[in-house]
């Protein structure tokens, strides 16, 4: 009880909390600009914490990358340029909704969902870190090669309609993911000799080119009537908020338990939680039809999805010092600059730092709700701007967003490209997701299939000889296989 104490007040002493207030705003700006990503605001604050005390460096990180990964949703939500990669699996079912006038309920459920996800997963954190983290570390190069191959499964099942387009698309994804020396020969591929490439092509870059370039693109093209846009002034966005948990409360657990376990697992993140997520929501839908034209149910399971992956990131993060994503990878060199290296002696010797960073994350989710509706309601005047005037701007924010990431041109280059070529697939019917999650997990993909046939001596069988590789194998195959051995029968049935 007396570390317990201790904690509270190191946590609500008023340094702190002026610092998380400050961490909170710096972390809505990141996340709503296209192109700055959470853990951008988290590499910026690092200089910063050199002059703070080691639990108010941690409670300005929490709260920064807590709200970015929040806000990154109103701009996908508004004007369909997702802030941040773990709000792009939901930017186009959001923008629907805002094209039906229905923005305050799909920003409402991203935030109040946004903000349980992350209770959820705190709460995870305090009870069960070592377990979980326990389990992470059981995974091999064989469970990341079915985990991997699973989350792309989940890239066809959102696009189901049109599952051809949609694996082409991938591949197309997976082909970039291809390219630089970061491969497990090391040997340069498709670089045609520039030393550019040599580092592959940017996520970052491409996701705002194929999301916020093409939208331009598509305005200025545009010949037909101008899209009219709902542009009252925001109304309550907490309206509907419990109906929709009363209606969708095994949507929320289930975003929420799938959040946490991905983040928990290193090298995962927010991101792929919400992608995944977001396929499952539609894949166990009494209703799939509905997504992509506007429904809430994706929103509600991925949004709590994303901010709940944050929390179990920390956790392998903080007992064994392994980051469960790139924020926590950060994190653990300033845990080590602040004399609070992760490990199982974390917990013992210095209960109190640990008690504190639980009350943190509590607190970062708490503070989301009012200081998040403040930021919709500033965001939602963007929508009174004129389009002519907008676009322009947007278009130099996601430059200089794009430029700011590795000070180069390049990359506005690699932008520029990724956004014309994702024109031309949207166009032709061809989903862009798939083709930004082929890029996401496409490294990994191959470096964990090369790494496990090395161990297993070319034995295609190995990759079903662990027990927690098995399964994610045979779940990975059912989703491959069951579906249409499913549509077989009925067809036979029927005839």
């Amino acid at each position: 009880m007396e570390a317990l104490a201790t904690a509270f007040t190191m946590v609500f002493e008023p340094h702190t909390i002026v610092v998380m207030l400050g961490a909170s705003l710096f972390g809505l700006f990141v996340g709503a600009v296209p192109g700055l990503t959470a853990t951008m605001a988290t590499a910026l604050l690092v200089p910063v914490t050199f002059f703070m005390p080691p639990i108010t460096a941690i409670a300005a990180i929490v709260t920064a990358t807590a709200m970015a990964i929040f806000s990154g949703d109103i701009p996908g939500c508004l004007l369909r340029m997702p802030g941040t990669p773990a709000s792009a699996a939901y930017t186009d079912e959001s923008y629907a909704m805002t094209r039906k006038g229905q923005a305050e309920l799909a920003l409402g459920a991203g935030l109040v969902f946004s903000a349980i996800g992350g209770l959820f997963g705190t709460a995870v954190l305090i009870a069960s870190a070592p377990v979980l983290a326990d389990f992470a570390l059981r995974f091999s190069s064989f469970e990341y090669f079915w985990l991997v191959l699973l989350g792309l499964s989940c890239a066809i099942v959102i696009t189901s309609e049109r599952p051809l387009k949609g694996i082409v698309s991938l591949l197309l994804g997976l082909l970039v993911a291809c390219v630089g020396l970061d491969n497990p020969a090391g040997f340069p591929r498709f670089t045609f000799g520039s030393t550019e490439l040599m580092g592959g092509v940017g996520l970052i870059p491409m996701m705002i080119g194929m999301f916020a370039v093409s939208e331009i693109l598509r305005y200025a093209v545009e010949t037909g009537p101008k899209l009219v846009i709902d542009t009252r002034p925001i109304g309550n966005v907490m309206r509907g908020m419990w109906e929709l948990l009363k209606k969708y409360p095994m949507q929320v657990l289930r975003g929420s338990t799938l959040g946490t376990l991905v983040g928990a697992l290193p090298g995962a993140g927010a991101d792929i939680a919400a992608w995944m997520s977001y396929g499952i929501s539609k894949k166990f839908s009494k209703e799939p039809e509905k997504f992509g034209t506007g429904h809430v149910e994706g929103i509600v399971e991925s949004g709590a999805a994303n901010n709940s992956a944050l929390a179990g990131a920390w956790i392998p993060a903080l007992v064994f010092g392994i980051p469960g994503d790139s924020i926590t990878a950060i994190v653990i060199g300033v845990l080590y600059m602040k004399n609070m290296n992760p490990g199982p002696t974390l917990f013992t010797q210095n209960p109190q730092n640990i008690y504190a960073v639980y009350l943190l994350f509590i607190v970062a989710n708490l503070i989301m709700v009012p200081l998040g509706l403040l930021c919709i309601k500033v965001a939602k005047r963007i929508l009174t701007v004129p389009r002519e005037i907008l676009m322009p701007v947007i278009l130099l924010f996601c430059i200089v967003g794009t430029f700011a990431i590795n000070n180069t041109p390049f990359d506005v280059g690699v932008m520029l490209v990724a956004g014309l070529l994702a024109y031309v697939l949207e166009a032709n019917g061809f989903p862009i997701a798939p083709a930004i999650l082929g890029v996401v997990l496409g490294e990994m993909l191959e470096e964990n299939f090369v790494t496990s046939m090395i161990k297993s001596d070319g034995s295609l069988l190995a990759f079903f000889g662990r027990p927690i590789a098995a399964t994610l194998g045979a779940l990975t195959l059912a989703a491959w296989f069951l579906p249409p051995i499913i549509r077989r029968l009925r067809t036979l049935a029927g005839a």
